[in-house]
């Protein structure tokens, strides 16, 4: 009975021990090293309702938490996780709430890094429901738009290279629409239109897989036109009748065509030296009687890296692309810096205007004035407007000059100061243009490729640079010289 009291004493005093522990741990759970704060135990149970799928109940619970903790650490991270709760559910309504939650997303915390993350996961949304080349658009240039507003808002976030990944590849479908417009417009003789089409593509997307043909497409529209001209009625200079011009006035935009369609098929051999229309090219400019120019050693290696860059689509792809909904974006290159600033567009309606001045052989500032003058007999005549008579090719077609200056009529261009100094009296230098400045981005070109084209080889590349990887004609290439 003596041997039980001490080991009595000793259980007794071991759970006196075990229960102060006890009701110490309950009064301070956040002691506990394991124990959790509500704020975080809700968003924990939000991300484990998403990992299983269950979208409603995420968002249930992370609504939750927005409205019961507004002051939580938590607060960011369950706006965003909102959104992804959309983005992940997918469907056409789920991601129109998504890009809605992104862009609230942004508002509400533009100078967190997850900014970058929501317009990012907003150009994926339009990215993601992007069509064919040749179905409709809207998706695409909405992608395009997106992706040039993340990479210009938040050009230091780390995410940047994806998006400019992605920007090539949106690119590459928008360009490739335009290259379709382009062509239908060709095969059809619409010549302006073909050229305003292919002028705009070869200018906003130099990285286009298929830009050399875009600019032998071009030259082709200017050689078109060469041949309507040189079919065309051609009158004397006494005689004019309308859509008739003489000879002198033919030979002038003949040779304006050929500077034109020179010009495309020199920036083939310039820009895209190691491209299928390079040699195509070269025997145009011989055709056309054009001197043959010869890129530089950095061209060449800037098309080389650049067509290395690409890919073909499997057999299984191409089977599967028939039926998705998606474009195909294998071609797509994935070296250089996507185009962030539009050029200037090109209007078919100057295209055309320029045409039918450059036809006539009147300036495109021409202004008709009629000049009222009497003649001998007392009564008066009108004399042909300056520039042009009633016959469309104007002046310059009939021989007619214009009337002499009056010589009591002011000269507009007659300095005002007779001390004033006139740009040919101030020196040599007066009259150039202001030089371009080093660390100046022109007008749509982004910092990288002013970087890239500043640091070239413009060494001019050897025949064995030209024709060390030459690569073999595409199937289903076509000539399009039927001149």
């Amino acid at each position: 009975m003596l041997r039980r009291i001490p080991l009595i004493a000793l259980l007794g005093m071991l759970l006196a021990l075990g229960a102060a522990c006890t009701n110490k741990k309950s009064s301070n759970p956040l002691a506990n090293i394991g124990s959790k704060q509500p704020d975080k135990v809700l968003f924990d149970k939000a991300m484990d309702a998403m990992h299983h799928n269950r979208f409603d109940v995420a968002r249930l619970t992370l609504q939750t938490l927005i409205n019961t903790y507004p002051d939580s650490e938590y607060i960011a991270r369950a706006k965003l996780a909102v959104g992804d709760s959309w983005y992940a559910e997918g469907g056409a309504a789920a991601l129109a709430q998504a890009e809605q939650e992104y862009s609230d997303f942004e508002i509400f915390f533009p100078n967190m890094a997850e900014a970058a993350e929501a317009q990012l996961k907003i150009a994926n949304i339009h990215y993601q429901q992007m069509e064919k080349a040749d179905r409709d658009y809207t998706h695409a240039k909405r992608a395009e738009d997106e992706y040039r507003k993340m990479i210009l808002t938040y050009p230091d976030s780390k995410l940047v290279p994806e998006a400019k990944q992605r920007l090539l590849e949106v690119q590459e479908v928008l360009a490739e629409r335009e290259y379709e417009i382009g062509r239908f417009y060709y095969l059809r003789e619409s010549y302006p239109a073909s050229i305003a089409r292919l002028q705009s593509l070869v200018d906003k997307y130099p990285l286009y897989s298929r830009a050399d043909e875009a600019l032998y497409l071009l030259g082709q529209d200017y050689e078109g036109q060469l041949a309507r001209v040189r079919t065309g009625p051609t009158c004397d200079a006494h005689f004019l009748p309308r859509g008739c011009a003489t000879e002198a006035v033919k030979g002038r935009y003949i040779q304006e065509l050929t500077k034109e369609a020179s010009k495309e098929y020199d920036r083939i051999l310039t820009r895209y030296p190691m491209m299928d229309r390079a040699d195509d090219a070269r025997k145009r400019l011989a055709a056309l009687h054009q001197p043959i120019p010869r890129p530089t050693k950095g061209a060449v290696a800037q098309n080389k890296a650049e067509i290395a860059s690409r890919s073909e689509a499997s057999i299984t792809q191409r089977v599967m692309g028939l039926i998705k909904k998606g474009p195909d974006v294998a071609k797509a290159a994935k070296t250089g810096e996507p185009t962030l600033v539009d050029p200037e567009p090109i209007s078919v309606k100057d295209i055309v205007r320029g045409e039918t001045l450059g036809a006539a052989g009147v300036g495109d500032k021409t202004v008709g004035v009629e000049i009222v003058k009497p003649n001998e007999s007392g009564t008066s005549e009108a004399a042909p407007p300056a520039g042009g008579n009633s016959s469309p090719f104007g002046a310059a077609a009939t021989g007619t000059a214009p009337p002499a200056n009056d010589a009591n009529e002011l000269t507009p261009n007659a300095p005002a100061d007779a001390n004033e100094l006139k740009p040919s009296d101030t020196g040599a230098d007066a009259s150039l243009p202001p030089p371009v400045q080093v660390n100046e981005i022109q007008s749509g070109q982004s910092p990288s490729s002013a970087a890239t084209a500043a640091n070239a080889d413009n060494t001019p590349a050897t025949d064995a640079d030209l024709s060390s990887s030459k690569k073999k004609k595409k199937k289903g290439l076509r000539k399009l010289n039927p001149f």
